[in-house]
């Protein structure tokens, strides 16, 4: 899709006009062609051509008239693969199902092709040999399991050899070609055919690799307009746009020169067609012909959409190297998460690791046990010192359920013991030194989650209640600050967040920072105004706060929209010395610079939970994930506060 807010006069991207010349048949202009020429008047957009080869077969899928997919005749390609074939002037997409075991016959491929697989697996031929492709849903997150998503997908070129074999399950995949199969068509019935299809003569450069195994989730996301991110896959010819667009978000009427097949893939648009609003729900089907003006209305669940534009878009592509440009110069192009430890392979055994700090050439982390309800379990819970190499012990076991951790003075370590109601000094060796905080205008703490110290020997620490009592000792969740002398004082309103979770000091100490975790939830007993956002706040001397304020907009997933949540599973937050903040989701690790800028996101097989900075330039990324800890390389040092 393309847009515009509706509060923009000009859509962004369109105030130079671009003149090429049309070698499209012109001779017969479309019904709808001269009320798409008043349109473009009075939105006061610009009508631009694309050196383009005449379309000779007609597309099955009527200009601006919404269909389902399920309405597409199935096709037999093969024994056993049947597919729902549609196209447009120059870019073909099929839906291919294929029954166990199924296959399809090596062949010589006639058009570029991107291939996803949707459901199932499936072996591809890539370079001679077979290689497993698959599609993994999202695990409903609880105390035990998180898995993320991932669909694999690859970009072969054409003249490619090409060849798929489903698994004992079957698969789904998603196959777009441009130019168009004749051998497609031929077998979706169509007559008078020509002998080739012409390909376009100015092709674009694939932001891809052919032949080369990718996970859609690992595709960095392209802001296109406020509330609207794409992952863009790219050929020389078309390109595929996976955006999911903000609840109830308007962008208004615009057009361009390339032609657009969109689907529905979650949630409801009303997408409006030459001034006219219709309603397309999941799995419809709309073709858009270039220069057509549409807009979106965009429903209370939000949307995702899938958008196959013919050819490829030069104004995306810009836009997404501006993106992984910003991103790189954080992440580096070749770093890989490296797996240190899977807990469930080694010993001791690791169940939720929690609140890495690096201190002293060692990461320390807390080792929560929790069943699939979150019920804990102190008796089976430790705290953990790992070497930067994944060589682990733990220091202390069967006594605390540590939670967030952070360095403290004389060598030791702050830790919030979660389900002790209490936060404390601890030693490296695991001995607690004294009880730092635990009561509160006389009542014991509830459930001490994350913690951060403050030059002056303060500290700052959430409180979600996150604890197995039903009854809470204070009125509501919160944030507290213990200050030099050990007076605790309450900084947020009980219940102002429904889940406070991680939480940050800025390098100079001026801002403080807080996520929310959960909220908006039918399941969760607290709802508020803090939304999936990192809140603000400027810190005065005694360490007081005021000046709240939305810092960053944390990213939402599907499954959250669904239910009219607002839980981003925002937990551990990580910072480096230009204040940039790397933030632990649902999602991924999702990393915002210093003015609240999504930049990018760091894709995990599970769900991180928390992360730090460290390495001896402290540059390496360790981020815990349920039983296992990763690694990745950053261009950024991280920022830790070391008491003396």
């Amino acid at each position: 899709m393309n847009f515009k807010r509706i509060s923009k006069s000009i859509f962004w991207g369109l105030s130079v006009p671009l003149v090429f010349v049309m070698m499209q048949c012109t001779s017969s202009a479309p019904d709808w062609d001269s009320k798409n020429k008043e349109l473009i008047h009075q939105y006061n957009l610009t009508e631009r051509s694309l050196n383009l080869p005449e379309s000779t077969v007609s597309s099955n899928l009527e200009a601006a008239q919404p269909t389902k997919i399920e309405s597409i005749e199935s096709v037999e390609l093969y024994p056993g693969v049947m597919a729902k074939v549609f196209w447009g002037s120059g870019a073909m997409g099929s839906i291919v199902e294929l029954q166990p075991n199924a296959a399809i016959p090596e062949e010589i491929l006639t058009a570029d092709r991107i291939m996803m697989v949707m459901e199932g697996e499936v072996q591809q031929l890539i370079n001679g040999s077979m290689k497993e492709m698959v599609a993994i849903k999202r695990q409903a997150p609880d105390g035990v399991n998180g898995g993320t998503p991932r669909a694999d997908f690859i970009y072969l070129e054409k003249g490619s050899k090409n060849a798929i074999t489903a698994g004992s399950n079957g698969g789904k995949l998603l196959e777009v070609y441009s130019p168009l199969r004749l051998d497609y068509l031929q077998k979706a019935g169509v007559k008078d055919l020509p002998a080739e299809i012409v390909d376009i003569e100015s092709p674009q450069n694939p932001n891809l690799s052919p032949n080369q195994v990718y996970d859609l989730y690992d595709i960095q996301l392209t802001e296109l307009a406020p509330g609207a991110f794409t992952r863009l896959i790219s050929g020389k010819n078309m390109l595929l746009s996976f955006i999911s667009m903000d609840p109830d978000s308007v962008f208004g009427h615009h057009n361009h020169p390339e032609e657009q097949m969109m689907m529905l893939l979650r949630g409801s648009v009303n997408q409006i067609l030459l001034d006219e609003k219709k309603q397309m729900g999941i799995n419809d089907l709309v073709r858009i012909p270039g220069n057509m003006v549409h807009g979106s209305e965009i429903g209370e669940l939000g949307a995702d959409v899938m958008d196959i534009f013919w050819p490829s878009r030069a104004d995306y592509m810009e836009k997404e190297k501006e993106k992984k440009a910003a991103f790189h110069a954080i992440i580096p192009e070749d770093a890989k998460l490296e797996l240190l430890i899977d807990g469930k392979k080694t010993q001791p055994e690791l169940f939720f690791t929690e609140g890495p700090k690096w201190m002293n050439g060692k990461v320390y982390f807390s080792n929560m046990f929790f069943d699939k309800d979150f019920n804990a379990d102190p008796k089976r819970s430790s705290t953990v010192e790992m070497d930067p190499y994944g060589t682990y012990r733990n220091i202390t076991a069967g006594k605390m359920q540590t939670n967030g951790l952070y360095p403290y003075k004389n060598g030791n370590l702050i830790v919030c013991d979660m389900m002790g109601h209490q936060v404390v000094e601890m030693t490296i060796k695991g001995e607690v030194v004294r009880v730092l905080a635990d009561k509160f205008g006389g009542k014991p703490i509830d459930g001490p989650n994350d913690v951060i110290t403050d030059s002056k020997g303060g500290f700052y620490f959430t409180d979600p209640q996150f604890t197995m009592e039903p009854e809470k000792f204070q009125p509501g969740r919160a944030v507290y600050y213990v200050n030099p002398k050990g007076e605790i004082s309450r900084i947020t309103e009980p219940n102002e967040f429904a889940m406070p979770n991680g939480i940050l000091l800025s390098p100079d100490e001026k801002t403080l920072y807080i996520n929310n975790c959960y909220d908006k939830e039918s399941w969760f007993p607290v709802q508020s105004e803090k939304d999936n956002f990192i809140w603000a706040y400027d810190v005065n001397e005694d360490g007081s706060v005021r000046n709240g304020r939305k810092f960053a907009k944390v990213l939402l997933n599907g499954e959250v929209l669904d239910r009219k949540g607002r839980s981003s599973g925002a937990d551990g937050m990580a910072i480096d010395k230009e204040g940039n903040v790397f933030v632990a989701t649902y999602n991924g690790v999702q990393i915002f610079n210093n003015h609240g800028t999504y930049v990018g996101m760091i894709n995990l097989p599970t769900f991180p939970v928390s992360l730090c900075f460290g390495g001896d330039d402290m540059k390496t990324l360790f981020i815990v994930s349920f039983s296992k800890v990763y690694k990745i390389k950053t261009n950024k040092e991280g920022y830790v506060n070391y008491l003396e």
